[in-house]
């Protein structure tokens, strides 16, 4: 089972192991982690789930869709490494992942 490490806002980290086929999104929202929001419950309409992914991290998920980079085109304090966790679905593969929870969900 996929673990993902979530950097919260706060500068605490959480470890949480969630099934593969689910999402980084379901792992915070069914733990209670503060941060990611995720208004539109995963739809990819709200971009309150936004975390910042980076090195291999970021290589084992699929590269964002048209629909995701239009939202993150607009996202205020987006970078080059900012995805959606609703769209970040855990492979079985997957060992460790980090993703760093953006401060601007909070609001």
């Amino acid at each position: 089972m996929p673990t993902v490490v979530y950097q919260l806002p706060d500068g605490s980290a959480s470890s949480v192991d969630v099934p593969a086929g689910q999402t980084v999104m379901d792992g915070s929202v069914r733990n209670n982690l503060p941060g990611i929001v995720a208004e539109c419950g995963g739809s990819c309409s709200c971009a309150t789930c936004h975390v910042y992914v980076e090195g291999a991290s970021a290589e084992a998920f699929d590269e964002p869709s048209m629909e995701e980079q239009d939202l993150l085109e607009y996202l205020e304090g987006a970078r080059s490494c900012s995805r959606l966790a609703c769209q970040l679905v855990l492979g079985a593969t997957m060992d460790t992942i980090t993703v760093t929870v953006a401060q601007s969900n909070d609001s």
